[in-house]
C-alpha cells in the first residue's frame, strides 16, 4: 500500500544517549529536549540490535526484543515497545555489522516509524526501506517532529535515487517488485554514456536489467549514483534467514510462489549447529533452543519445496562448510554478481565477481525475479606494494587500513573497496580473501580483486575448469577508471595489529598494548579465520612451539575451527590436526559458531577475554566478554603465551621459507 504524501509523528523520541541515566529515563517515560550538542551513541551494530538469539524469532515477536544488546544493558525486553516511540535518534554508522533484516524489523515491530542517525550503513538502510521503515540522517527534522508538524514523503526521498524512492513511496520492496514485474513500473533508463569503469562498475553494466517483462540485460556503461536492477548470477542463504525470506516470499506472492532458476540458489546450514553446546540453561528455560531447531526444519522443507541445493550438517557434528568458503570453493566465478543473505558475501570478491550481502527482503524478491536492486557504487582503491613481513598477515593490512579515519569517520560506508598492485599478486588466494571478507567491516558495499593466473590455476584445480574459459571470464577496469580515493599501502611497513574490544575499526599496533593482557579464550576460526591458509598460520606458530616443548598456556582455552569440511581435509593431510591436538587446542568441525555467539570459543562471563581470528568485534557478538580481534599468527602465539603476544615473542622469528606448502 503506497504511503501518504505527509506524515505526522504523533508519538515519543527516543535519543540513544551515551547517559545510560538518560536513556533509563526516556523508557521510564520522560521525554528529553532535544540538544544538538547531546552526546549519542555511534557504531551501533545490528548484533546489539537484535542479538544472535532473537534472530531465533521472526514474526512480530521481534518487537518485543528490540535493543536488547545494547551496551551498557539499559534496554530490555518490551522497554522500546512500550515506550510508544515513533522515532528512534543515534549517531554515527546506526546498523552496522551483520546484514539480519531482523535488527530493523524488530524496530518497526516494537512502533518505530522513523530511524534518524548521523549515517546509516548501506545494508541496514536498504533493509529498512524494503520494509517500509523510514530512515533519514537529517537531524533538522526533529525540532520540526517534537513541535508536530506535518512532514513531506518528500523530505525522506529526496536524497535517495529514483529507485530507492519510489519503493519508500510504495510502502515497501515487495509492493514496488509486483508493479515492476507486471510491467506496471519501469525504472527510469540509464542513461550514462560511454566512459572508463571499474570492474565492478562493468559487471553491473554487464548485468544491467533493462526490461525485466523482456528479459533485457545489459546497458553501455554506469556511473556512480545509476540505480537500477541486476540479474544476479548466485544467490544463497543459511538457516538464519531462509524462514523470514520464505515467510515474506510467500506472505507476498502467495503459496504457491516458485523460486525462479533454482539451480542458482543455494542455502546454508551453516551458522547454528553448535548452539546446543553452548546455550544457557535460562535461553533453553525461554525454548530459543527449539525455536533455533525450528529455523533449520524450515530451511530444509523450504529447499526440499523448490528442489535446492541445501549445504547441511556433517557426519559428527557441524557444518559441510561455512557459505562462504563454500561460495568460493564450489559456486562463484569470475565477472558474476553473487548476493547472500549475509554481510560477509563480500568475501567472494576474491575470485573477481561482484558479491555483496543483502536483507531477507531482497532475497525473497530475487527468488522470486532473480533480480537485485543496485545503486552504482563509488571505488576506493588500495594499491598495495612490496610483501609482508615474516609474522604479519593479510589480517594485520585489514585492521590497519579500518584504523584509518577515512573508515572512522563512516566515509566508507557503500563504497567497494578494490584492493590491487604486486603486494596483492604476491600473495595466496586465501590472504586475499580475507580482504574481501573484510570489506564490509569499512562499511563498505564489498571488496573486490581482479582476477589472475592465479585464481586461474585455482579453479582449474578446485573444479576442474578449463584456463581459457576462466580467463574469458575475468573483468578488468579500464585504464582512466575514476576512484573515490586511492590510497597506497607498504606492505613491509605493516606491523602485527590487534583490534581493541567493540568495533574491528579499533586497530592499534600488538606493541602498543600492554605487555600482560592476559587471555581466556584464543579463538581461531570463522569464514574469515578458517581457511587453507589460515591452518599453515596456526600450524607455523603451534609447531614452533611444540618443538620447543611448549603448549597452550594453563588456563586458556583455545579452539580452531575449519571452514569447510574441504579445508579440514587439507589440514588433515598435512598433519595439521594432529600437531593441534598435541599442542592443547580443540579442533572442530566447520560452522559459524563463536563468531556468532553460537559455538565453542565463545566467551561465557563478561570478565573473560578473548583474542580471535574473527572478522568483528561488536558487543555481544561473541558472548558478554572482551574480544580482541588479530591474525591467526597472533592468535595461536597468544594461546601459547597465555597473554596477548606475537609470534616473534613467543616462538622467535618466523621465516618465510617455514610456510608449508600453499594452494
Amino acid at each position: 500500500m503506497a504511503r501518504p504524501s505527509t506524515l505526522r509523528f504523533s508519538g515519543r523520541i527516543l535519543f540513544l544517549t551515551k547517559d545510560l541515566d538518560a536513556l533509563r529515563a526516556q523508557l521510564a517515560g520522560q521525554d528529553l529536549p532535544f540538544d544538538p550538542e547531546m552526546e549519542l551513541i555511534d557504531n551501533i551494530s545490528t548484533d546489539e540490535i537484535t542479538p544472535g538469539w532473537v534472530c531465533f524469532y521472526y514474526d512480530e515477536t521481534l518487537g518485543r526484543y528490540s535493543l536488547v544488546g545494547l551496551r551498557g544493558g539499559a534496554i530490555e525486553r518490551d522497554s522500546v515497545k512500550k515506550g510508544g516511540f515513533d522515532v528512534i535518534v543515534s549517531g554515527l554508522s546506526k546498523g552496522c555489522g551483520s546484514s539480519r533484516e531482523t535488527a530493523p524489523y524488530s524496530e518497526k515491530a516494537a512502533g518505530v516509524q522513523l530511524v534518524i542517525a548521523r549515517s546509516i550503513e548501506k545494508i541496514y538502510g536498504q533493509n529498512s526501506q524494503n520494509i517500509g521503515l523510514l530512515t533519514s540522517t537529517d537531524f533538522s527534522l526533529i525540532p520540526r517532529i517534537l513541535a508536530r508538524e506535518p512532514i513531506s514523503i518528500e523530505e525522506f526521498t529526496a536524497e535517495l535515487d529514483p529507485i530507492s524512492a519510489e519503493i519508500v513511496r510504495s510502502g515497501g520492496l515487495f509492493e514496488y517488485n509486483k508493479r515492476r514485474m507486471a510491467g506496471q513500473i519501469v525504472p527510469p533508463p540509464i542513461a550514462t554514456g560511454p566512459r572508463p569503469m571499474t570492474i565492478v562498475e562493468k559487471i553491473i553494466a554487464a548485468h544491467a536489467v533493462r526490461d525485466a517483462a523482456k528479459g533485457e540485460l545489459g546497458v553501455e556503461a554506469v556511473a556512480p549514483g545509476d540505480a537500477l536492477f541486476v540479474r544476479t548470477d548466485v544467490r544463497f542463504s543459511h538457516e538464519y534467514v531462509t524462514p523470514m525470506a520464505d515467510a515474506l516470499f510467500r506472505q507476498g506472492l502467495g503459496e504457491e510462489a516458485a523460486v525462479r532458476d533454482p539451480s542458482s540458489v543455494f542455502t546454508f546450514r551453516d551458522h547454528l549447529t553448535f548452539l546446543g553446546d553452548v546455550m544457557s540453561p535460562e535461553k533453553r528455560e525461554m525454548g530459543l533452543l527449539g525455536h533455533a531447531e525450528g529455523l533449520a526444519e524450515t530451511q530444509a522443507s523450504f529447499a526440499r519445496r523448490h528442489s535446492l541445493k541445501l549445504y547441511g550438517e556433517a557426519e559428527g557434528g557441524g557444518s559441510e562448510a561455512i557459505c562462504h568458503n563454500a561460495v568460493v570453493e564450489d559456486l562463484a566465478l569470475p565477472g558474476q554478481i553473487v548476493a547472500g543473505t549475509d554481510s560477509h558475501t563480500c568475501m567472494a570478491g576474491v575470485l573477481g565477481c561482484f558479491a555483496f550481502g543483502v536483507g531477507s527482503t531482497d532475497m525473497a524478491n530475487s527468488w522470486y525475479t532473480k533480480d537485485v536492486r543496485v545503486r552504482v557504487p563509488e571505488t576506493v582503491r588500495f594499491v598495495l606494494r612490496g610483501e609482508l613481513s615474516a609474522g604479519v598477515s593479510a589480517k594485520d593490512v585489514m585492521l590497519h587500513i579500518l584504523s584509518q579515519p577515512f573508515f572512522r569517520t563512516s566515509k566508507g560506508i557503500g563504497k567497494v573497496l578494490e584492493f590491487t598492485g604486486e603486494g596483492i599478486a604476491s600473495m595466496p588466494l586465501d590472504e586475499r580473501a580475507t580482504l574481501t571478507n573484510m570489506a564490509v567491516e569499512a562499511g563498505g558495499f564489498t571488496g573486490i580483486i581482479e582476477a589472475d593466473e592465479r585464481v586461474v590455476e585455482y579453479l582449474r584445480e578446485a573444479r576442474g575448469m578449463e584456463p581459457e574459459a576462466v580467463r574469458a571470464q575475468i573483468v578488468r577496469s579500464d585504464e582512466g577508471a575514476s576512484y573515490l580515493e586511492t590510497f597506497e599501502i607498504a606492505l613491509d611497513d605493516v606491523r602485527p595489529m590487534v583490534a581493541t574490544p567493540g568495533d574491528p575499526r579499533n586497530g592499534v599496533a600488538l606493541d602498543s598494548l600492554a605487555s600482560d593482557l592476559r587471555i581466556d579464550i584464543a579463538y581461531g576460526g570463522s569464514c574469515t579465520g578458517g581457511k587453507k591458509s589460515d591452518m599453515d598460520m596456526y600450524a607455523r606458530v603451534l609447531g614452533a612451539a611444540l618443538a620447543q616443548g611448549r603448549r597452550v598456556a594453563e588456563g586458556v582455552q583455545c579452539y580452531i575451527q575449519y571452514g569447510s569440511q574441504q579445508i579440514r581435509r587439507y589440514a588433515e593431510a598435512r598433519g595439521y590436526h594432529e600437531l593441534f591436538e598435541r599442542a592443547g587446542v580443540t579442533v572442530i568441525n566447520p560452522s559459524c559458531g563463536a563468531c556468532i555467539n553460537a559455538g565453542p570459543g565463545a566467551s561465557r562471563g563478561a570478565a573473560e577475554i578473548s583474542i580471535s581470528a574473527q572478522n568483528r568485534n561488536f558487543p555481544g557478538r561473541s558472548g558478554p566478554g572482551q574480544v580482541y580481534l588479530a591474525s591467526p599468527l597472533t592468535v595461536a602465539a597468544s594461546a601459547i603465551a597465555g597473554r596477548i603476544a606475537s609470534p616473534e615473542e613467543v616462538v622467535g622469528e618466523l621465516s618465510a621459507e617455514a610456510l608449508p606448502p600453499r594452494p
